[in-house]
């Protein structure tokens, strides 16, 4: 591992130190095993001279002689083949030199390039660059760097064009939330007068109404019924409960509705006699089914009142003519069940019924806005009372379900 980790971090000119020095060792190793090899040839021929096979030579003299002759031979051998390893070593020397040098320059031209690549992106010049294999790879590095150019350019100039249309639209935006503001502004404004004048004229309907309902009441105290007057008494009470919809929906904000025991019996008696008149006129009848124990609720009175009021008048306004209004209230378990059920034209979506504004296609001609139902669901909410509503081609009925007191 440490050896492996050691040729990771060598450098180009330490790998060409190592080679040279492998390459001078080896050229050591070559001479010497050379020399031996002559040497050990040399110890042989001088003992082969001592060995006279021809019996004409017996000059020692001449003898010597032939052993100097050989012995300055093997010596001029060896120097020759030291001398001539060396000049091959140099030689190698220079050349390995020499090319190292340039793949030195080459590579630190490149280097030097990818370092000031850094700040600014400059093209190499393939001109100095002596290795082809360099020089390829300085067409390809060029093109690249001109490939980056062209990018950052057109990237310089996207962000140049989107900056621009940033300003285009930040002023754009800037004026429509100018008008937004100013709209918002005159909506808030005319929504508070909206508000003040419902306020006002809620405030003044009171006596007026009071005044055509105290008055009837007491001309028929004196007087018979006639039909004229029961259409005043029917649209007089109409527009009565219309009334204390608009003041509940003002007060609602700003009055804290208190609860108290309710005898519910006895209220929804009373909101039937209310409305008997009003039922009588449209052709219809009550029909209430009283409950055979007496059931309190602790409830707003304003707040049930809406309940009833809205139940009841929407039974009259849609019950088919000539038909009666089943009004049932009965105790269930530990809740008070109040349900009114009549004859008439089949609720296609129950769902929506208690949607503002929503009306049933063939119920597009009756009057109102259907805020009536909408008002006694957002009541059904925050007191928590359960509502169920079932439409088929015999009966249309609606069920309230009031927590009891005590259970």
């Amino acid at each position: 591992m440490k050896v492996k980790s050691l040729f990771k971090q060598i450098s180009i000119k330490q790998a060409d130190i190592i080679t040279i020095l492998v390459i001078f060792f080896f050229t050591l190793v070559f001479v010497g095993l050379l020399v031996e090899e002559l040497y050990n040839e040399y110890e042989i021929a001088l003992e082969q001279s001592y060995v006279v096979k021809d019996p004409l030579i017996l000059d020692s003299t001449i003898l010597e002689q032939n052993q100097k002759k050989l012995k300055t031979l093997l010596i001029k051998t060896v120097l020759a083949i030291v001398t001539l390893s060396f000049i091959i070593f140099a030689i190698f020397l220079g050349l390995n030199t020499l090319f190292n040098k340039l793949l030195q320059r080459d590579i630190r031209t490149f280097l030097d390039v990818f370092k000031n690549a850094i700040n600014k992106e400059e093209k190499i010049d393939s001109t100095p660059i002596f290795f082809y294999d360099f020089k390829i790879m300085v067409g390809y590095a060029n093109e690249m760097v001109s490939k980056i150019n062209e990018q950052k350019n057109s990237l310089k100039e996207l962000n140049l064009g989107l900056e621009e249309r940033v300003k285009v639209k930040t002023a754009a935006l800037l004026e429509i939330n100018k008008n937004l503001e100013e709209e918002k502004t005159f909506s808030q404004d005319l929504l508070k007068a909206q508000k003040e004048f419902l306020r006002y004229t809620v405030h003044e309907t009171n006596t007026p109404l009071s005044v055509i309902l105290t008055s009837i009441e007491l001309y028929l105290m004196k007087n018979p019924k006639d039909r004229q007057l029961s259409k005043i008494e029917a649209a007089a009470k109409n527009i009565f409960s219309i009334y204390d919809d608009l003041s509940y929906l003002v007060k609602k904000d700003h009055v804290e509705y208190k609860k108290s025991v309710i005898n519910l019996n006895n209220f929804l008696s009373s909101r039937i006699d209310f409305f008997k008149d009003v039922a009588e006129f449209s052709l219809i009848t009550f029909n209430y089914n009283l409950a055979q124990h007496e059931l309190h609720v602790h409830f707003n009175e304003t707040k049930l009142q809406r309940i009833i009021d809205n139940t009841l008048t929407n039974a009259i306004k849609y019950t088919l003519p000539n038909e009666s209004v089943e009004v049932t209230l009965k105790k269930v378990g530990s809740y008070a069940e109040f349900i009114v059920s009549s004859k008439s034209k089949i609720i296609q979506d129950t769902d929506k019924v208690f949607e503002a504004y929503y009306r049933e296609r063939e119920d597009k001609s009756r009057d109102g806005f259907g805020l009536g139902l909408r008002l006694v669901k957002s009541i059904c909410d925050e007191e928590g009372v359960n509502i169920s509503v079932f439409s088929d081609d015999s009966l249309t009925t609606f069920i309230y379900q009031f927590k009891m007191m005590g259970d």
